[in-house]
């Protein structure tokens, strides 16, 4: 597939009516809804809005690549359009941006359509090219250019492949290697590849670049290759395999680097800037960027911990809601209600705290981390040390394999292969585990005793304001470090006290912002545009199943008002869930759980809902200027 394929005629945009980047990002998505590229214009959008939160798309030199792998995506393509006047796009060069393409990706099909993206990137690098698509008079001219372009790119490969191929056994230039990657792997990769290749030529320095795509590592670098390399260059936004590079001078920048300084980073190479690497030493990309705050360090393990945990609260969580629906209309001896229960409570939400101590310890000390971490985690359970032992857990086993590494660093080569083999599963296992019997384990199971006693006999001033609390920093950040930091304290409370009067709290606070977004859109319409009317429409879905993120669009083109309004409406709700005594027996699932609360419960479980949404709604309705026509 060619990228004049991926172009489409129809769906091009010669010039952007908008002059701000959430406003151009919403008319290309507009125009892919339009015809019909997409099925799901907010999908699509968040997952552009999530990739520009990991770095802008805005690569420099007046190009602007937004791009998503969605399964909202109907047909893959490339949508080309052009501002004039320009468009501040956060670019990294500080430029305003003139020409953009908006790349669809669909998800789970093969990736042939993504390596064909890499293409574009070369077009792009071309001589004239970029002005050539700013003078353009209509779509037409825009695919002949692209056509002649790849006619000639093909060409000139053509012609590399017949008359240099690089040997790295008779090598005469310079020789580098470099990886690329970008968290979602589709344009920042293929860009850099290009850049590095092109400018690399033009200096008389052989490279070979290895890319971390969506579509997995392509082009991988041989073990023959890095040891005849000068130096290694690392630009990558996401992990990469490091470890065969261990004694070679490296260079590790983010991916943009690449893409903006590209002469000044394969000079570096070649004069040999980057420090030797050392395989053992985990931590020294992350200290030639300067070191971590011993704060921001414990909330990168704690997240990493979280991050892998979600899923199975998530999946649990729902399925243990079912369940008891299930128990209420056939009873705790059916054959359903035990199969509901036992692959959500007793599979996955018993792995909860094990993965988060296990993925916590691995962020800490890499791989050799992850068993003793878990089994540690599993330890806090099974001893009632509950969610603080399992934080405790993963922290230990890190730093019980970080203070192993340290010890073996200067083992004889002979027996390095003993270090991941016995050292590192077997002694890391074996401390982390007497610690955690001996010394964590009894004091953190009288700790949730006295956490379980002391929130049972909380006051019902204390618990109001805690549960407000709790509810509007849910709304801060609509699934951010805020939002995620309450979900893991009633998380925590949830799943070693048994009690769930907090989780009702962050649960209707995440459901407010969404709810209140549907609401004014639907009572004050004339103040929003027909596309935002429709997406208030999902709100109400995405509101009533606990997907907090529903907001994030409106948050991000009225962050002021959206936010301050959805922390007042969320607060409310999650204050008066704690009034009215509400507790939830399952810890996700939205508007399902309230059909298996108490009967008493669900009428002030949903009632401090309606509230907590109508006061933002109202709020931010009131509030929000009417939409320019």
């Amino acid at each position: 597939m060619k990228i004049s394929d991926l172009l489409k005629k129809e769906i091009m945009i010669m010039e952007l009516a908008a002059d701000n980047k959430i406003d151009a990002i919403n008319e290309m998505i507009a125009k892919l809804k339009e015809k019909k590229m997409i099925s799901d214009e907010e999908l699509f959008r968040e997952e552009i809005m999530n990739r520009e939160e990991l770095s802008s798309t805005g690569l420099g030199d007046g190009i602007a690549m937004p791009h998503a792998k969605t399964k909202a995506v109907n047909t893959p393509c490339v949508l080309f359009a052009r501002s004039e006047k320009g468009i501040d796009y956060d670019s990294l060069d500080g430029q305003p941006a003139h020409l953009f393409f908006m790349i669809a990706a669909e998800e789970g099909a093969n990736n042939t359509h993504i390596e064909t993206l890499a293409n574009l990137s070369k077009l792009l690098l071309k001589a004239n090219f970029i002005e050539k698509l700013r003078k353009a008079k209509n779509p037409d001219e825009v695919i002949e250019l692209v056509e002649a372009g790849e006619k000639e790119n093909k060409e000139i490969e053509k012609k590399k492949k017949e008359d240099k191929k690089i040997q790295t056994k008779d090598i005469k230039k310079p020789f580098i290697v470099a990886v690329t990657a970008c968290p979602t792997g589709i344009a920042h990769t293929y860009m850099a590849e290009d850049a590095l290749k092109e400018k690399a030529e033009k200096m008389g320095v052989d490279i070979r670049v290895e890319t971390n795509g969506s579509d997995g590592a392509k082009n991988v670098l041989t073990k023959e290759e890095i040891e005849k390399a000068v130096a290694v260059i690392v630009s990558a936004d996401k992990n990469v395999e490091m470890d065969r590079f261990d004694g070679k001078h490296l260079i590790k920048t983010p991916v943009s680097e690449a893409i903006r300084n590209t002469e000044g980073l394969i000079n570096r190479a070649l004069n040999k800037d980057g420090k030797i690497y050392n395989a053992e030493n985990k931590n020294q990309d992350k200290e030639s960027k300067g070191k971590l705050s011993i704060g921001s360090k414990i909330y990168k393990d704690v997240m990493n911990g979280v991050s892998h945990m979600l899923p199975f609260v998530v999946g649990g969580g729902i399925l243990i809601a079912v369940s008891f629906m299930a128990e209420s209309l056939f009873g705790s001896n059916s054959e359903i209600y035990k199969f509901l229960m036992d692959i959500g409570g007793n599979g996955a939400f018993s792995l909860l705290i094990p993965v988060l101590a296990g993925y916590i310890a691995m962020s800490i000390a890499d791989r050799p981390a992850l068993m003793p971490g878990m089994v540690a985690g599993l330890m806090a359970v099974q001893t009632g040390s509950g969610f603080l032992g399992g934080l405790a857990a993963g922290f230990i086993a890190g730093y019980v394999i970080v203070l192993l590494k340290k010890l073996t660093a200067k083992l004889p080569k002979s027996l390095e292969g003993i270090k991941p083999m016995i050292i590192f599963p077997v002694l890391g296992l074996l401390i982390t585990g007497a610690i955690m019997y001996f010394g964590i384990n009894p004091v953190f199971s009288g700790i949730n005793k006295s956490m379980n006693d002391a929130l049972t006999h909380l006051g019902t001033g204390n618990a109001v304001l805690l549960g407000a609390v709790l509810a509007g920093m849910m709304a801060v950040d609509m699934g951010g470090p805020i939002n995620k930091a309450a979900y893991t304290f009633a998380i925590g409370v949830f799943t070693s006290t048994q009690q769930g009067n907090f989780m009702a709290a962050v649960m209707a606070g995440g459901m407010v912002p969404p709810l209140s977004i549907a609401l004014a859109t639907t009572v004050f319409k004339s103040k929003f545009t027909k596309k935002e009317i429709q997406s208030g429409l999902t709100n109400w879905i995405l509101g009533l199943t606990f997907i907090t993120e529903g907001a994030i669009p409106f948050a991000a083109a009225d962050p002021v008002r959206v936010i301050a309004s959805s922390i007042v409406g969320s607060a409310v709700a999650g204050g008066l869930t704690q009034l009215w005594h509400v507790s939830t027996p399952a810890p996700h699932g939205g508007i399902l759980v309230a059909f298996v609360m108490e009967p008493h419960q669900i009428l002030f479980f949903l009632l401090a809902i309606v509230i907590g949404t109508a006061i933002s709604g109202i709020i931010y309705g009131i509030w929000k200027k009417p939409t320019e026509i």
